[in-house]
C-alpha cells in the first residue's frame, strides 16, 4: 500500500478544487492506498508568509511530504498560475522535498484559457523539486463540477472519465492495479 498526500492549494474551505480531491481521495482509498490530507489553507498565515521554516505547521507538512510515496497536488488556477497558498507552501519545502516520489497535478478553473497552467506553471516546479516521475496532469473546468449541500459533488461524464484515467494511472504509477469501475 503506498501512502499518498494529497495537497489542496485552494484557499477556500467550499472550493470545487478542495471537494474533487477529497472526491478522488475516495478512489484512490478504495485502490488501496493510505491517503493523508492536507488542505494548504489550514496552514497558519503567518507560518506561510512569515517564511517560517520552524512553524509547528510547516515541520508537519514537510514530514507529510517526506513519508508520502505519491502525492497528488491540485490547484485552482488564477491568472494562469496555480494559487498563491500553494506557492506560499512549496517555497517552505526543501528545495528537493519531491524526489522519489509520484505526482499527480490536478488543476481546476473557470477557462479552458487557463488549461496550460498545470505545464507551463506547476509542473516545472514540481521538477525542479525532484519529482521521480509526474505523470499525465487533469484541467477540470468549474461548470464540470457540482457542489451540493452535503459537501459531495458531481463531475460531468467526460470530467469524469478523463479524471478517473489520470487517477488510475497515477494509482498505476505507484504499484497497485486500478480494479474499480468509473468515478462518477
Amino acid at each position: 500500500m503506498a501512502t499518498v498526500l494529497s495537497v489542496s492549494g485552494s484557499p477556500s474551505a467550499s472550493s470545487r478544487t478542495n471537494r474533487l480531491l477529497r472526491h478522488l481521495d475516495q478512489r484512490l482509498t478504495a485502490q488501496g492506498h493510505d491517503v493523508v490530507p492536507l488542505d494548504v489553507r489550514t496552514i497558519p498565515a503567518e507560518a506561510l508568509l512569515g517564511a517560517d521554516f520552524r512553524h509547528p505547521a510547516i515541520v508537519e507538512a514537510t514530514e507529510l511530504f517526506a513519508s508520502a510515496d505519491g502525492v497528488v497536488v491540485g490547484t485552482p488556477v488564477y491568472k494562469a498560475s496555480y494559487s498563491g497558498v500553494l506557492k506560499a507552501l512549496l517555497d517552505l519545502l526543501p528545495q528537493y522535498a519531491l524526489t522519489g516520489k509520484t505526482v499527480l497535478p490536478l488543476a481546476t478553473g473557470g477557462s479552458t484559457a487557463h488549461v496550460l497552467a498545470i505545464d507551463y506553471a506547476l509542473r516545472p516546479v514540481l521538477n525542479s523539486m525532484g519529482a521521480a516521475h509526474i505523470v499525465q496532469g487533469w484541467f477540470t473546468l468549474d461548470k464540470d463540477i457540482t457542489a451540493h449541500d452535503d459537501g459531495s459533488i458531481t463531475v460531468a461524464p467526460a470530467a469524469a472519465e478523463a479524471l478517473t484515467r489520470v487517477v488510475d494511472h497515477f494509482s498505476l504509477a505507484l504499484g497497485r492495479t486500478p480494479l474499480l469501475a468509473a468515478a462518477s
